[in-house]
């Protein structure tokens, strides 16, 4: 609190960049983790909460007739443009959250103050929920083949790994500390998943220490481990996910790629993925698009072009589904790396496995991936994310690509996914909030050292208490669909408004078909159990009990009085969800009598009959027009 001059400011106008309507008006305070706006100039009370970590830049605008302008960008792509009257409190507002958005410690972060009011048991088992020993086990590891080793301890092969990594059975551990010492930060190649139905591999790396002509034994010996591992296949490919300039100049300074003619029986390849400040210029060019207040066509499609986002967005994609084909069609291990692997290996490693495996696409399993492919693996979250006061040239999007992609994948095949686009907002939102100890620090060492563990709190109990809400009424269970193959094609691939413009109120209504089903089916679900309940009751009333076919007529006779309900406006009930792009799904208009309320709650049972069969309804269409399941 030390940072904050003046935690409260009187008559804040909050534009809105979108309409031309009056500003809001209001209070704006200061806490030591939030900025709240309370909107007082509406009857209804509205508050605007922003938290500070979430907060990328701070910028005071010159002088208007209306005060001193405040623009605010967030790192969830929330952007608030306030007015305050006095230069005074202008200025410290703006210092504060200068200095509270850019933490100088870890131990300043939201997680280390964070207090959900859970025992200390709770705490723990919420940390145990994702055991990546019981992912392998699923794989079929230990086997034959692979084992599951404790050779990194204490971090003595390398300091960005986990303690325990998944090689080859074959490789002793003089070989895995010999390719240690040949590959960039140490990090060799070790296992990400395995395909049980041929025995393909994927594995991940960070490049050879190879420069023009260097090899190692042990590093051939390492790879030569991983394509004896999969004894049905001759060879093996290496992925290197940069583009070849990139990894030809890494040469010159004594790293770069695999020398084929050193490796027996391996396939090289260059995937193309830029690096982490092509991502972050990127990002930054489709932002400005984003925040045209009043673009043509053509100045949108223009400026969404030349960012080149979704074309990033497609190497990403195209990578994933080579690895996927490479293990599932052509039966062979794949080794990938990018520079030092925590970035595009991440990205590409943890897709592939997407497309590969139902089980990833359920919430569990999602959340099993990302602790595995991102957070074990050592992606640099505090760097990235720009988490602490640092270098903003180690910032990039890195991991919101990955999430981007996922969705993309989820507008290909709807019904395959166990969660919806609100699970991925959500989770998307909290590895920049650091309100839990998952996504801080870039290592599992530095977790330990900072006792994540034991002194904060993790995100998965807390998203799985709203898994109802989060979830994809579209899904149609696990054994539906095995592997995906989507088409990557350039017009296969949307602009996110869900992602980029969800704050924006002024572009609403967006109605979401997802989020209107998902309303229905909880509304039907609470219906059949008060039906269930009557149903109960009636064998304690007194007199003769009504014949079905009238209960129904009565039912039908008030519908001539009621109007369709085609709308997500229409339905009545539950107060209507907020859409992923902030929106209210309708005014929902809540009659004051019983009766009325009882005869539209039987036209909603009536008219609610057959959503169950949506998943399978949509599926037919799906599979009439859009990339097929296999």
């Amino acid at each position: 609190m030390e940072h904050i001059t003046t935690p409260k400011v009187e008559n804040v106008k909050l534009l809105d960049r979108y309409t031309n309507r009056k500003a809001a008006n209001g209070t704006l305070y200061l806490t030591a983790t939030h900025l709240i706006y309370v909107d007082a100039s509406t009857d209804v009370r509205k508050e605007t909460w922003i938290l500070h970590h979430h907060i990328v830049t701070v910028e005071k605008l010159p002088l208007t007739t209306a005060g001193y302008p405040l623009l605010i960008h967030c790192k969830n792509f929330h952007v608030a443009h306030f007015v305050i009257g006095q230069e005074r409190d202008c200025h410290e507002v703006y210092t504060s959250l200068l200095k509270l958005s850019q933490p100088a410690k870890p131990e300043e972060l939201y997680a280390f103050s964070y207090n959900p009011k859970v025992s200390k048991e709770s705490r723990e088992i919420g940390w145990k929920l994702i055991d990546l020993k019981v992912d392998y086990q699923r794989m079929g590891i230990p086997n034959n083949y692979w084992e599951l080793t404790d050779v990194n301890k204490d971090y003595e092969v390398c300091n960005t790994y986990p303690p325990e990594i998944v090689v080859p059975r074959a490789a002793s551990k003089a070989v895995v500390i010999g390719s240690s010492r040949f590959r960039s930060r140490g990090r060799i190649p070790v296992l990400s998943y395995l395909y049980k139905e041929n025995n393909a591999a994927i594995c991940r790396c960070s490049q050879p220490l190879s420069g023009f002509s260097a090899r190692c034994l042990e590093d051939e010996q390492m790879l030569q481990a991983i394509k004896e591992a999969n004894p049905g296949s001759p060879f093996m490919y290496v992925v290197d996910t940069r583009p070849k300039l990139n990894a030809m100049a890494n040469r010159a300074a004594g790293k770069g790629y695999e020398n084929e003619d050193n490796y027996d029986n391996i396939r090289f390849k260059f995937i193309g993925i830029e690096n982490i400040h092509v991502m972050r210029s990127s990002l930054q060019k489709l932002l400005e698009v984003c925040e045209m207040k009043s673009p043509s066509m053509s100045d949108f499609l223009t400026g969404l072009e030349n960012s080149g986002w979704l074309r990033h967005i497609k190497a990403v994609m195209d990578a994933g589904v080579f690895l996927a084909k490479a293990v599932k069609d052509e039966k062979a291990s794949v080794l990938v790396h990018c520079s030092d692997g925590w970035d595009r290996t991440a990205q590409v490693c943890s897709l592939a496995s997407l497309l590969l495996d139902p089980f990833y696409r359920t919430f569990k399993g999602f959340m099993v991936l990302i602790e595995k492919e991102w957070i074990a693996m050592g992606h640099k979250f505090s760097h990235r994310c720009g988490h602490l006061d640092g270098d903003p040239k180690e910032v990039s999007p890195v991991f919101t690509q990955f999430i981007e992609c996922v969705w993309q994948l989820m507008q290909q095949f709807p019904c395959s996914f166990e969660f919806s686009e609100r699970f991925l907002l959500e989770i998307h939102d909290h590895v920049y909030s650091c309100q839990f100890g998952n996504f801080l620090g870039n290592c599992h060492k530095e977790r330990e050292d900072l006792k994540i563990f034991e002194k904060t709190h993790s995100l998965w109990p807390f998203l799985l208490q709203k898994k109802q809400e989060l979830r994809n009424p579209l899904y149609k269970g696990f054994t539906a669909y095995k592997e995906l193959q989507p088409n990557t094609l350039p017009f296969s691939f949307q602009f996110w408004c869900g992602m980029y413009n969800r704050f924006d109120k002024g572009m609403h209504p967006k109605q979401c078909v997802l989020d209107y089903l998902l309303n229905c089916l909880s509304q039907k679900m609470k219906l059949e159990d008060s039906a269930s309940e009557l149903e109960n009751k009636l064998p304690f009333l007194d007199g003769p009990l009504p014949s079905e076919g009238s209960s129904l007529s009565k039912a039908g006779h008030t519908t001539s009085k009621t109007p369709m309900l085609n709308t997500p406006q229409g339905y009545e009930g539950e107060p209507p969800p907020v859409l992923s792009n902030g929106a209210l799904m309708g005014d929902v208009d809540v009659p004051s009598g019983v009766d009325q309320k009882h005869k539209e709650n039987l036209l909603h049972h009536r008219d609610l009959q057959d959503l169950s069969d949506a998943p399978h309804v949509l599926d037919s269409e799906v599979k009439g027009g859009k990339p097929q399941h296999h």
